[in-house]
C-alpha cells in the first residue's frame, strides 16, 4: 500500500510537507500542494482517517445509544444532542438498542477501542457496574436519576413529578388512580412505582393491581388500556400517564368507547409533545431538546462528574 514516504518520493517534497498538505496547512507554497495532490492522485491515495483519529486522540465522534429511534421522547431528546452536536463540530455515531443488552454492550466497546470519544446512554439496559467498568475508557453521561459519583448524569426527578402529579388528581378529587408506564424493570419506573405506592399510604388509599398497565409505550397501546378499562367493574376514575403519545391513544379510544373524559375517566400525561397540544391532554412539560444538550456538553467534559436535575412544568388542558 502506498504511504505517504511514496508520495513525498514521487512529489520531491518532504514527509512533513506531505502531511501539511493532506492536513490542510496554511503555510505551504501552491506548487508544493500541486506536486503533493498530483501524486496522491496518481497513486489513488486516501488518508487513513482512523490514523488520524489515533495521533490526534479525539475522533470528534459520540456514540448515543437510544431503545428506539422511532419514539418521539427519544427523537427529541436526539435532537437536542444533535444541535449541541453541530455547534462544536462534533459528529453523533447513533447506536439503537431495543433494549437488548448485547447491542448496549458494542456501545461500550465502541468506547473501549476508541472509536467514540465518549458515550451518552438515553435509557439504559446494562446494570451499574457494567457501566461503572467502561467509564476508565472515557466519558459516559446517562440520562436518569442516578446521583452516582462516577458518572455523570442528566435526569427528572420522576418521584417528585409523579407525586406532584398524583396530588394534583387527588386535590380533583380523584381517588382512584391508575397510572401507565413503558418498562417495568427501568430506573425512572421503579421511582414511579415508589411514588405511587407512597401516595396510597399517606391518603389510605387502596392498592389496585389491574390498575397498573406495563409496557406501553405508543397509541396503539393507549387503545388497549381502555379495552381493559371497559372490562373493569371498578374503573380508575383518572390515569397518570408516561407518555402523551400513550394519553392520545387512551383519550382516542374513549371517545370510541362512549367514555367522556374527564367525567368518566381524567388524563394527564408526561412530555408535552405536540400531539398532547392537539389533543388539549394535561400533562407535565419535559424539556427534552433542553436535556439533549446538557448531556451532549456533559460528554464533552471528561475533567468532572456533574449531576444536572431538568425541571417540569404542569400544563393544565381539558382531560382533568
Amino acid at each position: 500500500m502506498t504511504n505517504i514516504r511514496d508520495i513525498a518520493k514521487m512529489a520531491g517534497v518532504s514527509v512533513t510537507t506531505v502531511s501539511r498538505v493532506i492536513n490542510n496547512h496554511p503555510y505551504v507554497s501552491e506548487d508544493k500542494v500541486s506536486a503533493v495532490k498530483a501524486a496522491m492522485k496518481k497513486f489513488n491515495y486516501h488518508r487513513n482517517i482512523n490514523a488520524v483519529h489515533l495521533s490526534r486522540g479525539k475522533t470528534h465522534l459520540i456514540g448515543v445509544v437510544v431503545p428506539f429511534s422511532n419514539h418521539p421522547y427519544f427523537g427529541l431528546l436526539i435532537e437536542g444532542i444533535a444541535n449541541a452536536a453541530l455547534n462544536h463540530n462534533y459528529k453523533l455515531a447513533l447506536i439503537q438498542t431495543n433494549y437488548e443488552e448485547a447491542k448496549e454492550m458494542e456501545a461500550l466497546r465502541m468506547l473501549e477501542d476508541k472509536q467514540i470519544d465518549a458515550l451518552i446512554i438515553c435509557s439504559r439496559i446494562c446494570e451499574w457496574d457494567v457501566i461503572e467498568s467502561y467509564r476508565k475508557y472515557g466519558p459516559i453521561v446517562l440520562c436518569e436519576d442516578s446521583r452516582n459519583d462516577k458518572i455523570s448524569t442528566t435526569f427528572i426527578d420522576h418521584y417528585k413529578t409523579f407525586t406532584m402529579a398524583l396530588d394534583y388528581l387527588y386535590k380533583k378529587g380523584h381517588h382512584h388512580i391508575g397510572y401507565t408506564i413503558g418498562r417495568q424493570t427501568g430506573t425512572n419506573s421503579k421511582q414511579r412505582d415508589a411514588a405511587y405506592k407512597e401516595f396510597l399510604t399517606r391518603y389510605s388509599l387502596r392498592y389496585e393491581p389491574n390498575y397498573i398497565f406495563t409496557s406501553r409505550f405508543d397509541v396503539e397501546d393507549g387503545v388497549s388500556v381502555v379495552e381493559n378499562l371497559l372490562d373493569m367493574k371498578n374503573r380508575p376514575t383518572a390515569l397518570l400517564v408516561t407518555s402523551d403519545q400513550v394519553a392520545a391513544g387512551i383519550l382516542t379510544a374513549c371517545r370510541e368507547n362512549g367514555l367522556f373524559v374527564p367525567d368518566d375517566v381524567a388524563i394527564m400525561s408526561f412530555d408535552n409533545q405536540p400531539i398532547s397540544k392537539v389533543m388539549h391532554i394535561t400533562t407535565l412539560e419535559i424539556p427534552f431538546v433542553e436535556v439533549g444538550k446538557k448531556l451532549f456538553q456533559q460528554a464533552l467534559n471528561d475533567h468532572e462528574v456533574s449531576h444536572e436535575e431538568i425541571q417540569v412544568r404542569l400544563i393544565e388542558r381539558k382531560t382533568v
